[in-house]
């Protein structure tokens, strides 16, 4: 026959194996909410404009990567070049609480706010290639549009020898790329007193538009020397656009992206369509890598910034595969 005190002892212990079978539990979910032992983690990718080709490069680079790991799910969201349908985008993640956002702004202002609503929740924030207002965001990721800028204006002065006129056209207004690749250009040839930019009209990055700025242009001014996208689509545009005038010859065309492949920039390059272009990395690569390493709590810059090139015909054979 059992004792009171026997019992009571068994009891004890019962229960103290209850508890830690509990505290076992509680820490398997804590581990699998926040740590690198989960099974699978949903990251929500904002795409600013997937019409863009230089942003099909980085769909593809970053789906090609976040492939390499099973643990990791994308839901994908395009705004088409639409504020509010980011910001919709967005908060829509926000709403489903992904354990990281990745998204590239259409446009700073806009999208700052609801950028800042999910950084202050605790979900972390990856920005691509356009920045945000402020500095709430994990991580931003992008090569350097200014010193790109200034690298293309300091090659056009080189091209025209230090005098000449010059047309740039330029990407969507309240897109930081667009701001950066500007100030740029205009920086590097305001030591060229000889060189005057003589137009600046705004085509939002596509082709189409840039060939209708470019004939635009074209036909308002007697004497162009050097049109200046900040794309590679734009500029393409304006070679479309000279080619059909008869301009193309003596006209210098540069741009900046350097896509791979035979409808890319480095292509253009080789075939003389374009006299030089700029590589701007598609940052989809580091966007998968970075946010593993977020996800598995370790720590990351603040800034991580991309290298570039100046594609010519010396060097743009290296450029055609990604």
């Amino acid at each position: 026959m059992l004792t009171t005190a026997t019992t009571t002892a068994r009891r004890r212990v019962a229960g103290g194996l209850l508890l830690a079978l509990l505290a076992v539990v509680l820490l398997a979910g804590a581990c699998n909410r926040g740590g690198g032992t989960r099974d699978k983690f949903i990251i929500g990718f904002s795409q600013a404009n997937k019409a863009e080709p230089w942003r099909t490069w980085m769909d593809n680079s970053l789906m090609k990567e976040a492939a390499k790991r099973p643990n990791l799910e994308i839901l994908y969201a395009d705004a088409q070049q639409d504020n509010s349908k980011q910001v919709a985008d967005v908060e829509n993640f926000l709403r489903q609480r992904v354990d990281l956002l990745i998204i590239s702004p259409n446009e700073a202002k806009p999208l700052t706010g609801v950028v800042r609503r999910v950084y202050e929740s605790g979900i972390p924030v990856i920005v691509l290639d356009r920045s945000v207002e402020g500095d709430s965001y994990t991580t931003f990721i992008g090569a350097n549009n200014r010193e790109i800028g200034k690298a293309a204006g300091e090659y056009a002065a080189q091209l025209l020898g230090g005098k000449g006129h010059v047309v740039e056209i330029k990407g969507l207004p309240g897109s930081t790329p667009a701001i950066d690749r500007s100030e740029g250009f205009r920086e590097a040839l305001a030591g060229h007193p000889g060189i005057k930019i003589i137009a600046g009209p705004v085509a939002d990055w596509l082709r189409d538009k840039g060939r209708e700025q470019a004939e635009a242009a074209l036909r308002a001014n007697e004497k162009i020397d050097l049109i200046y996208g900040h794309n590679d689509p734009m500029a393409m545009g304006a070679y479309l656009a000279a080619t059909a005038m008869n301009h193309a010859e003596a006209l210098k065309i540069i741009g900046i992206d350097g896509l791979p492949g035979t409808e890319g920039g480095a292509k253009a390059v080789i075939d003389g369509k374009l006299d030089a272009t700029f590589l701007y990395p598609n940052c989809g690569r580091e966007a998968i890598e970075t946010a593993v390493k977020i996800l598995n709590k370790e720590q990351t810059p603040k800034r991580i910034t991309l290298p570039t090139a100046r594609i010519t015909k010396e060097n743009a054979a290296q450029f055609i595969n990604e």
